[in-house]
């Protein structure tokens, strides 16, 4: 089927269709995808013009107006599906944006997505421009027979994406125009989540729009390509009943309070973040502030209560931005200037207590973004544990360069502890595989159950030759 096609099934015109091709199929695309040289070969170079499997920007066009006409046409337009104040009538006009000429006010959002019990869910994290990773976790994906080409095959079976899709790597536009494909494909089964590398000052600054500039020329359409992050949510709240985990890239956000969107109904809804209230959350004493004199000083310093008038202004989404302590015995709070704010593990504790309504209770977080190009103790962990490391299961560094790798949880199946942070690993054909030497792709499903002590995280790894 061709993407003109599945824009008339939509609904939406469009005279750019018109000398629409045939798109390729799983295979094909696979193939053309393998010729790219690796990110480690090409060192920030563009791979040559003959080699690049979408010669033409009008590919990248194509689907991004069909994910625009899913998103502006489906669960995102309806006003039964937002708890709260609705968007405005500009967010859903897709010849407008936030940072443009024709401007509209910047209205990000979290999601709430409630699966059967024993659904799988991919959670995949950082890929930075890394193509190569990407095809090899879906060609694993295809091997279990989860997928199809495209297509979901498993009625059981959903993916998110946590964020950072380009950037720091020269493949972004095959990795973004890969993930429109699986989402246009499975629009109900396919979650892009909203990372701060989706963020215009950022792909502008990190090599993204330079990368689609030097591919594209003045075909390129810089704007359109960043108006597609307006649409993803900032958090996913994913469960099954009562119980749900946060899905994001960053971290928490107490400035939120997500409750009026839990104890919604409805199985897929939507919450707007329209101010973000941090004093007055820290106004309400929570016990991890009084108990740590130096962190509360610390989060009084650096709260505030704002609306957000992008992802970084007038302060950053937490959602987006924020990371967290290695281990148990590091303060419940610190922020790092030059990045976000870092919590520890009596500060999410109460979060995520305080964020609970009494129909859904947030039991954990997953999420990535906490990556380094050289070895540190979390990339150190993140590797030892195969891509998939839970926060705090140690109480402090060991001392010098003792690093009690055998204490981590590595197994192919484990359990998610109440109150727990997961990272999970940036893909290896990047600076960050580069620079900690490691050549392994994370294959995570997250396993939902009736109830919460029955979920389960499956870790699996999917070798990606990196010359």
């Amino acid at each position: 089927m061709t993407l003109a096609l599945m824009l008339g099934l939509l609904g939406f015109q469009s005279s750019r269709l018109v000398a629409a091709e045939p798109v390729p199929d799983f295979a094909a695309w696979r193939e053309a995808c393998a010729r790219l040289p690796k990110n480690r070969v090409l060192g920030g170079r563009l791979p040559p013009r003959s080699l690049l499997p979408l010669p033409r920007f009008d590919a990248v066009s194509t689907i991004l107006d069909v994910y625009f006409a899913s998103a502006t046409l489906g669960p995102l337009s309806r006003r039964e599906a937002w708890v709260g104040e609705a968007p405005s009538a500009g967010f859903l006009d897709v010849t407008r944006s936030w940072h443009g000429s024709q401007r509209t006010p910047f209205e990000p959002f979290v999601q709430k997505r409630l699966l059967p019990p024993g659904s799988k869910v991919l959670l995949q994290g950082d890929l930075h421009g890394d193509i190569h990773s990407l095809m090899a976790v879906l060609g694993r994906l295809q091997e279990r027979g989860l997928l199809s080409g495209f297509q979901i095959t498993d009625p059981t079976f959903f993916m998110a994406f946590l964020g950072d899709y380009t950037d720091r790597g020269v493949h972004g536009v095959e990795v973004i125009y890969t993930l429109l494909r699986l989402q246009v494909a499975n629009p109900d089964r396919v979650l892009l989540i909203r990372g701060n590398h989706e963020d215009v000052s950022l792909v502008a600054r990190y090599g993204f729009l330079a990368e689609g500039q030097a591919k594209y020329g003045a075909e390129f359409d810089s704007a359109k390509v960043v108006r597609f992050h307006d649409f993803l949510p900032a958090a996913v709240y994913l469960g099954t009943g009562q119980e749900v985990v946060q899905l994001c890239h960053g971290g928490v956000e107490p400035g939120f309070d997500p409750r009026p969107l839990l104890q919604s109904e409805r199985t897929n809804a939507f919450q707007r973040i329209v101010e973000l209230r941090q004093q007055a959350y820290l106004a309400g004493k929570p016990a991890w502030a009084t108990a740590d004199g130096a962190a509360g000083a610390e989060a009084a310093r650096w709260f505030r209560d704002f609306r957000p008038q992008s992802p970084i202004s007038p302060s950053v989404i937490g959602f987006m931005w924020n990371d967290f302590t290695v281990f148990a015995g590091e303060t419940a709070f610190a922020n790092n200037p030059e990045r976000a704010s870092i919590y520890g593990k009596a500060a999410v504790t109460h979060l995520l207590q305080s964020q609970s309504a009494p129909s859904a209770k947030v039991r954990a977080v997953i999420r990535a973004h906490q990556h380094s190009g050289v070895p540190n103790p979390i990339m150190r962990r993140l590797i030892a544990s195969r891509g998939a490391f839970r926060h705090w299961q140690e109480a402090a560094e060991p001392a010098g360069d003792r690093f009690e790798a055998a204490a981590l949880e590595t197994g192919a199946s484990r359990a998610i502890p109440e109150g727990s942070v997961w990272t999970l690993n940036v893909s290896p054909d990047s600076v960050y595989g580069q620079g900690n030497g490691f050549t392994f792709a994370t294959v995570v499903v997250l396993q939902t159950a009736p109830t919460f002590a029955d979920w389960r995280l499956s870790v699996d790894t999917v070798d990606v030759p990196v010359k």
